[in-house]
């Protein structure tokens, strides 16, 4: 069994209202979303034989390489992939090493060539249990939650023998909804499958962050799509990616590297690549094939009888392009005259959690909180802060509604708590837990809530939302005698 992510999952809560659709692949436009910071480890080590379990390996690759984008939205509503999502990568030949002084780093790639156990359908569902034993966040469902509880309920699921793998499925599906938690859920095999369909960057690859001997962070290439673009224009399997559009990517994250190779449908973009660790670097345009919308939409508006310019920024969503995005506003903005601005996240369900962090950092002072996670998993436990000076300094609105959610409150908090930004308009919706998404040993796999998102001022989002600071919009006076009294008590 593997864990391949953790992530912040909403799903909808009973009763009306009929949450919207969304739209697949790299857009989250409710809270019945998946946002997810992917990664990978395996609690079963197997020994396969030379030549099996190819196209498991591949998988495990494609996973582990969509682990390098830390965070994505899928919808709740997996059918709801479809085309747009790409296939798992097959099987690359790779040229062998040009010299006897340079070996391909082909040991890491191999280890993850694992073949699954054949399990019974009793061992499938201890599996499961299992998960929720170690992970399950305690406070997660509406009904307290024991080991001892837990314990008897393994043995009730299990006092007799289970039949058939269906059979097994829905004594799951029973055990976990006796969690009382909306969002610790199963996925059948197909369901599953549909997660690892995934391209973050557009043009078929998927990157993780690989260090080298040196310490520095190289961009490797962990999975590609056959007969995608990048395949197509001739990148491999473990290449290294050395720049894109002219910018060295090295040392940068495999978030930003994504949003810098994400654009529109069918625009180029250029990008470097050192083909394995021997080979020749080639430089190659990529059609692009994916839509990647920008969800950032700004103007310039007059306060104070025309006196004062005030930048108004919505973002719609949290996408790979949302920071990229907020940085050309800000800086047209602020080129404009605007001096104070007015960050809209009124019905912004979410979307990628990795780009609310990345864009609540853009006004944050160097190791100033963004969020906090906590669990029952130590590495759930973490404060994220931000790492440099603020991009921008100027005093800021929050708009907040019912529908700010997920994504949307972390930045909203990350601003408010901090003394950069006051909140206004209506609480907001209180989406803050952290879902972990383990693979099964059938193909299977159970979503399991292990943590949850605590303010930098260390109150619980979840189930409890938002206060705004005005219900009204407000005199930038009001904006800034708050924003001062609020660094006062600060300091105090």
């Amino acid at each position: 069994m593997r864990s391949i992510s953790s992530c912040s999952l909403p799903l909808p809560p009973p009763g009306p209202p009929t949450p919207p659709r969304t739209q697949p692949v790299s857009v989250a436009s409710s809270p019945y979303s998946i946002n997810c910071t992917l990664g990978i480890k395996s609690r079963k080590q197997h020994v396969d034989d030379p030549g099996k379990g190819i196209s498991r390996c591949f998988r495990n690759i494609l996973l582990r390489a969509v682990a390098g984008a830390l965070s994505f939205s899928l919808a709740a509503s997996l059918s709801l992939f479809d085309a747009a999502a790409v296939e798992i990568p097959s099987l690359v030949d790779r040229p062998p090493p040009t010299s006897g002084l340079c070996r391909e780093d082909d040991g890491e790639m191999a280890s993850t060539d694992v073949l699954p156990e054949s399990i019974t359908n009793e061992g499938l569902v201890e599996e499961a249990w299992e998960v929720v034993n170690e992970s399950f966040l305690p406070d997660a469902g509406g009904r307290s939650w024991f080991p001892e509880k837990w314990m008897q309920k393994k043995q009730d699921f299990l006092h007799s023998k289970i039949q058939t793998r269906s059979r097994a499925h829905d004594v799951i599906k029973k055990m976990l909804a006796s969690l009382g938690d909306p969002y610790t859920r199963f996925l059948s095999p197909a369901e599953f499958s549909k997660m690892a369909k995934y391209d973050v960057t557009g043009i078929g690859i998927n990157l993780r962050e690989v260090p080298d001997d040196k310490g520095t962070v190289k961009m490797k290439v962990w999975g590609i799509i056959l007969d995608g673009p990048a395949y197509s224009a001739g990148v491999r399997q473990g290449d290294e990616l050395l720049s894109v559009n002219g910018v060295d990517v090295r040392g940068r994250s495999a978030f930003d590297v994504s949003s810098l190779l994400q654009g529109p449908h069918e625009t180029f973009v250029t990008i470097e690549v050192k083909h394995g660790n021997c080979g020749p670097i080639q430089s190659m345009k990529v059609e692009r094939q994916l839509v990647a919308r920008s969800p950032v939409f700004y103007r310039l508006e007059k306060f104070d009888d025309g006196d004062i310019s005030v930048g108004y920024i919505h973002i719609k969503e949290f996408n790979a392009l949302a920071k990229k995005d907020l940085v050309i506003a800000l800086k047209r903005l602020q080129t404009a005259g605007a001096s104070y601005f007015i960050l809209d996240l009124k019905d912004n369900l979410g979307g990628l959690v990795q780009a609310g962090i990345e864009v609540s950092k853009l006004f944050l002072d160097k190791g100033e909180t963004v969020i906090h996670t906590v669990g029952r998993d130590p590495q759930v436990q973490k404060s994220i802060v931000a790492e440099s000076a603020p991009f921008i300094t100027s005093p800021l609105i929050v708009l907040v509604n019912n529908r700010t959610a997920s994504a949307s409150e972390i930045v909203a908090t990350a601003l408010h708590d901090n003394c950069k930004a006051v909140l206004v308009g209506e609480k907001t919706f209180g989406k803050g837990l952290i879902q972990s998404v383990y693979e099964l040993d059938d193909g299977s796999g159970v979503v399991v809530t292990i943590g949850k998102y605590v303010t930098p001022n260390y109150k619980d989002i979840n189930g409890n939302g938002i206060e705004p600071d005005f219900r009204r919009l407000p005199a930038l006076s009001e904006v800034t005698n708050y924003l001062s009294q609020c660094h006062t008590q600060d300091k105090s």
